[in-house]
């Protein structure tokens, strides 16, 4: 039964009213069951996702409703309903109905015997339309937060957060806020720990407002948390009581943070604390923004920093840092430094090389053709970037091999190199990557085949000319040959116009 409600509810997610009418019908085969346990953790899957439960209280009064196929639901699931005696999934199916006094009433039954599972469509109501339900359910929530924060806050905050921007929905998110202000560190603690993304930013938000995290543990969340925000919040907190407080310890446990937002955060510190050398020895971090902070600092205590960088690239083991901030502050005339690491025994000294000569506007094309075959698809990607600007100076075939190499990233290089080449162009080699070995892309073919179809047999009255497709007898039979071998990939409509329009 709970396998039927699983596979309901992720139908139900993306799909039309369909999906949420079966999800209905299997919510009312739960109920008839008459387990109070399987019903509520059919509830469990339905109420752990906020936008599906606005959806299917958006639906249960939408049209749909009210047709020839979907009334019996909704008239079973009010017969059924009973009062407080009622399961916890017709109660909750009663307070979406349409007649208000009905909701009312399912209100004061998920009020009168609440569990987890109903919070999230108790908070649903607290923002209803109608005074009196509106009214009866922010009563309840008010009580229930008061009574039993630890169990109601994590049930009710994502759904409150869900309903911020709805109008009459403040009041929830006002009742959430206190409840957390009011509650213990453990029950503060663990929604931090266990909730969502933005139920952890809302009461991250409110208890470093409180003062309440202590730099241990403001360090620890900067240092570990997955989240970004979280963690550049931390971070930022951390460095900023550091700063005033003297605590260098903690600014230089920072800085050697694998995360780039920290260790900024960390030498911003350090740069308002005087400590200006300890900020030079970043210069050749692999963070720009980092390498940046540094490079202030530098300049502050009269160090040259393009000479710093010619020095750190010409080395036998260059850090990419060093090679990445010469392409920031040098010229054209840097080029040579860079252009001997071409050829180094590291794929990401390659690549990191290539990337700062296009930078420096300095990428001389047939160097750069000898690089695209590179062992390393990172060093391929970086080759192809730098050699689009200049493709008109490769040899005419290289494109086209590479479009029909056996390895992926070249594939990807020929066909990016043939881009902008003109409509015929792009077209035939669309229509080979269209039928490629690689799923994405064959659809990266099809699609760009499909937008240039489109675009050639559109109707006259676009403001933009329609592109012409000027092609030889020889390139005309290829696209032909390349139409039928990709007509499966392309489907029957595609294909037809495609036909009309090389004709």
């Amino acid at each position: 039964m709970l396998g039927a409600v699983r596979v309901a509810v992720h139908e139900a997610r993306d799909g039309r009213w369909e999906a949420l009418n079966s999800l209905v019908e299997v919510l009312l085969k739960v109920d008839a069951v008459g387990d109070e346990v399987v019903a509520r953790s059919a509830l469990a899957l339905v109420a752990g996702s906020p936008g599906l439960v606005v959806r299917l209280d958006w639906h249960a009064r939408s049209a749909p409703w009210h047709g020839r196929y979907q009334q019996p639901a909704m008239r079973r699931a009010s017969e059924r309903f009973s009062g407080v005696s009622s399961g916890p999934v017709v109660t909750v199916l009663a307070s979406m109905h349409g007649d208000g006094r009905i909701r009312e009433r399912a209100v004061a039954a998920m009020v009168s015997r609440p569990c987890r599972e109903v919070m999230p469509f108790l908070v649903l109501r607290t923002a209803d339309w109608v005074k009196p339900v509106r009214d009866r359910a922010r009563a309840g929530l008010a009580v229930l937060l008061a009574d039993d924060p630890a169990i109601c806050l994590s049930a009710v905050l994502p759904m409150a957060l869900r309903l911020d921007a709805r109008q009459r929905a403040a009041f929830a998110v006002t009742q959430v806020q206190a409840a957390v202000l009011a509650a213990t560190e453990q029950v503060w603690r663990a929604l931090l720990s266990e909730g969502g993304r933005r139920e952890r930013w809302f009461v991250f938000d409110i208890v470093l407002a409180q003062g309440w995290l202590r730099v241990s543990d403001l360090v620890t969340f900067a240092e570990s948390d997955p989240d970004v925000r979280l963690r550049t919040r931390a971070a930022q907190a951390a460095c900023r009581e550091a700063v005033w407080t003297r605590r260098l310890d903690v600014l230089q446990r920072l800085a050697r943070s694998a995360r780039a937002e920290v260790r900024v955060m960390a030498l911003t510190g350090l740069v308002r604390a005087g400590k200006d050398a300890d900020v030079v020895g970043y210069l050749n971090d692999d963070a720009p923004l980092v390498r940046a902070v540094a490079r202030d600092a530098a300049r502050r205590l009269g160090i040259d920093v393009r000479e710093h960088y010619r020095s750190g690239v010409d080395t036998d083991r260059p850090a990419s840092g060093a090679i990445a901030g010469l392409a920031e502050v040098g010229s054209a005339a840097d080029a040579r430094l860079l252009q001997r690491l071409l050829s180094h025994e590291r794929a990401r000294v390659r690549a990191q090389a290539v990337r700062s000569l296009r930078l420096l506007d300095a990428v001389v094309a047939g160097e750069m053709a000898a690089l695209v075959r590179d062992p390393s698809p990172a060093v391929v990607r970086e080759v192809t970037a730098a050699l689009r600007p200049v493709a008109g100076a490769l040899p005419p075939d290289l494109p086209w091999e590479l479009l029909r190499d056996e390895r992926t990233e070249l594939r990807r290089a020929g066909y990016r190199l043939l881009r902008g080449r003109g409509v015929d162009v792009e077209l035939r080699a669309a229509l080979l990557l269209a039928v490629d070995a690689n799923p994405r892309l064959a659809e990266r073919g099809k699609a760009d085949a499909t937008r240039i179809t489109r675009d050639m047999t559109r109707t006259t009255w676009r403001r933009s000319p329609r592109p012409e497709l000027q092609v030889t007898e020889a390139e005309h039979a290829e696209l032909l040959a390349s139409t039928a071998r990709a007509a499966a990939a392309l489907g029957e409509e595609i294909s037809q116009q495609l036909g009309l329009a090389g004709e």
